[in-house]
């Protein structure tokens, strides 16, 4: 097998070390060196002179949690670096060990074997650790909720079913003055905003219940911590922001396509990079977020197309928007949705929308232009006699003789 890289690394990465094996091809013959190396700043620029000392050139590493990331960040510009997906560069099973797994780092890597996963750029690097958090601390608001709805349940309050938002202005009021201590319905139901479907008697009957002193403790705990989150969460908006002022006309562009908002739109340029064209078409695009079926194929059967792993945090974000975009009537992706929901079901359809809605944003950001509806009847236009063929043979089967004439 040829060989592309003459003098390169394998880099195993752990927590407390890194164990690294030199490949080097000098003569005609390949011999191996091995070193330990410890993971804190001094070790790792030992590390960087090691490599150095021995002509490296190219060094792969697996993407190990967060311990590949100080690696990174030590080696990045002194040598070129390639980071490998650990389910793609394992080993032949029952040669485990440290060096043998930097040892097999370095053969692939020598003979040009590894995918190198997409690392972004600095500015991008940062964004998406502040955008990641911001998703953590907002599933862990409507966890808070969840937990506020378990105790209003247990004393016997129905407020869930009636207030959709019981962190809003009407459950809000409700519960401080729950909280303070009021424990009549009749006028717990005079806070009552409007906007809330709910008559004055639904909520009184739906306030009747028993609220003791740890209630209004666990109540309070929530609120605050609740409280506490929106804050953090409004300080890393503001940070991002701050980051994504120089791409402002990008945030922009993103925002034209249905059931996208600012926070979609960061998380966007966040996973995907702030330098869209890494991405050669929108196909790899979509591989690498985990939007497409995977290929399972053997003796011409396909056994399988689950979804590939991909990234799940703009996944599970393309996935939201597009639950919005088919909200949206007379537009191309509610008919795309309904067509395939027939067929495929609620679940594959969805996916295909968001797919469809992340196969625009790349379009978009790659030809500057702003999004645009294809229409609810593009689909049967662009398959018109497949859909006439469809359409008189379903009136066949209920008993009616068709007879197609031109419209006048």
């Amino acid at each position: 097998m040829e060989v592309v890289y003459e003098r390169c690394a394998g880099l195993d990465v752990h927590q407390s070390s890194v164990v690294a094996c030199a490949r080097l091809v000098e003569g005609g013959r390949v011999h191996q060196e091995l070193g330990s190396f410890e993971t804190t700043m001094k070790g790792l620029k030992a590390l960087r002179s090691w490599l150095r000392k021995r002509g490296c050139t190219h060094a792969a590493l697996e993407a190990t949690g967060v311990y590949w990331k100080p690696v990174w960040m030590v080696l990045e510009g002194s040598v070129e670096l390639l980071l490998a997906n650990p389910h793609e560069v394992r080993n032949v099973p029952g040669r485990k060990s440290d060096a043998t797994d930097a040892a097999w780092l370095s053969d692939l890597m020598a003979h040009g074997l590894i995918r190198g996963s997409f690392v972004p750029a600095g500015p991008a690097q940062a964004l998406r650790d502040l955008s990641r958090t911001r998703t953590q601390l907002a599933r862990e608001v409507t966890r808070h909720t969840q937990r506020i709805q378990k105790t209003l349940e247990a004393t016997g309050i129905k407020l869930t079913g009636l207030i959709s938002d019981v962190l809003g202005a009407t459950g809000r009021a409700i519960l401080e003055a729950l909280i303070a201590g009021e424990s009549d319905p009749a006028t717990l139901a005079q806070l009552k905003r409007k906007g809330i479907r709910a008559t004055h008697e639904q909520l009184r009957d739906a306030l009747c219940g028993r609220v003791q002193e740890h209630h209004r403790v666990l109540l309070r705990v929530h609120l605050n911590q609740v409280d506490a989150i929106r804050a953090a969460i409004a300080r890393l908006e503001a940070e991002m922001e701050s980051l994504l002022e120089p791409f402002r006309a990008d945030v922009e562009l993103v925002k034209t396509a249905p059931g996208i908002q600012a926070t979609t739109a960061r998380v966007v340029l966040a996973e995907a990079g702030l330098d869209i064209v890494r991405f050669s078409t929108a196909g790899q695009l979509l591989a690498w977020t985990g939007l497409c079926p995977g290929s399972d194929q053997s003796a011409g059967k396909r056994r399988s197309t689950r979804l590939r792993h991909g990234n799940p945090w703009l996944r599970t974000a393309m996935v939201q928007a597009a639950w919005a975009a088919i909200r949206k009537k007379d537009s191309y992706l509610r008919s795309l949705y309904f067509r395939l929901r027939a067929r495929r079901g609620a679940k594959k359809a969805i996916i295909a929308v968001a797919a469809s809605l992340l196969t625009a944003i790349y379009h978009m950001l790659t030809r500057r232009v702003p999004y645009s509806d294809l229409g609810p009847t593009y689909l049967d236009q662009r398959d018109r006699e497949r859909t006439i063929h469809h359409l008189v043979r379903r009136l066949e089967n209920l008993g009616l003789d068709v007879e197609l004439r031109p419209a006048a």
